[in-house]
């Protein structure tokens, strides 16, 4: 083969790959190009759907392009999730992910992704507190008063959650080791079971996300003994932590950020950052969540996947402690 054959070759093999590089590199430029797709794995009408709808509206407006939400609820966020992993990576398509998962790593065998390896963290878009809570009418007055039944009686305290391996279930079994106590901890189908089981006395306490109990705590049928974070939730100065309430080091919040399939180019993650934080310091995005018990926060890409990965740590941990077997 001559030179002049080969060299030709090459400028042509060169001039297809420029060819195929152009559309991404015009949508690097001009991004977005196109709407965004938002997919949220879970159903609509939750706190996760509106908080994703919430901030997508504001962002569209400031990228100059809609953010479309679909809800793909699914077993650990699986559909959702694989659906992104496997996307373009353009910042076309974003994925709404949450602590569920960093929960998914130890509770299936395999996930068809890796959480850590085929997503890029955009930001984190709002931790929600969990709460402890008891019936008005129940028994304990306080977290104290719990406690000091369940060391003195050990198995008799029943402690409602929603299903194995949710969020709520696993800050109760948290709950259980580092109170060195012995608990009764009964997972329900859904929220509405466990505020039902928690009202008729069937359960003496429930782990339960704080935002879609505040209105039955403002209603007068359940009240908090305490709240799962590190700080005193805002809309209820009055309520101790779990750790001021007697188990120290304790501190649970389920979370959502936004993120894209890996090899999206950095200056698209900036971009997004940039909206992500705009929305959330929008007073649009605060008056609809605020009130849901959501505490807004915007993060680096960096300290998004920082958290992911302590997060697949720690619940890691805690599903092994509970012997829960992996799907």
């Amino acid at each position: 083969m001559s030179d002049r054959t080969t060299l030709g070759r090459r400028a042509a093999l060169a001039l297809l790959g420029g060819l195929a590089a152009a559309p991404l590199a015009q949508a690097q430029a001009t991004f977005p190009s196109w709407p965004i797709s938002l997919l949220v794995p879970f159903g609509p009408g939750g706190i996760a759907d509106l908080t994703a709808r919430a901030v997508a509206e504001v962002m569209g407006k400031s990228l100059g392009q809609p953010i479309v939400v679909e809800n793909k609820p699914s077993a650990g966020s699986i559909v959702a999730s694989q659906a992104v992993a496997k996307a373009a990576p353009d910042g076309h398509t974003l994925l709404l992910m949450s602590n569920g998962n960093a929960v998914s790593v130890g509770l299936f065998r395999t996930l068809g992704y890796d959480p850590q390896r085929d997503f890029a963290p955009v930001s984190t878009l709002g931790f929600f507190d969990l709460g402890i809570f008891a019936a008005a009418t129940g028994r304990f007055a306080t977290l104290a008063d719990a406690l000091a039944f369940a060391r003195s009686k050990p198995g008799q305290l029943n402690v409602g959650s929603v299903a194995v391996g949710s969020t709520q279930h696993l800050a109760a079994k948290l709950f259980e080791t580092l109170s060195q106590t012995e608990l009764l901890v009964v997972p329900y189908k859904g929220s509405p079971a466990v505020l039902t089981a928690l009202r008729s006395g069937e359960i003496d306490l429930a782990f339960e996300i704080l935002g879609p109990m505040l209105p039955q705590l403002k209603a007068g049928v359940v009240r908090a003994l305490a709240v799962s974070a590190e700080r005193r939730h805002p809309m209820l100065p009055e309520v101790p932590t779990v750790a001021q309430a007697g188990v120290p080091g304790y501190s649970v919040a389920s979370w959502n950020a936004l993120a894209a399939p890996t090899g999206t180019p950095p200056a698209v993650i900036a971009t997004l950052n940039r909206a992500v934080r705009e929305a959330l310091a929008s007073k649009a995005v605060q008056d609809r969540l605020a009130p849901l018990g959501v505490r807004l926060a915007a993060s680096s890409p960096a300290e998004a996947q920082a958290l992911l990965a302590s997060e697949i740590r720690r619940w890691g941990e805690v599903i092994r402690g509970a012997k829960i077997e992996p799907e």
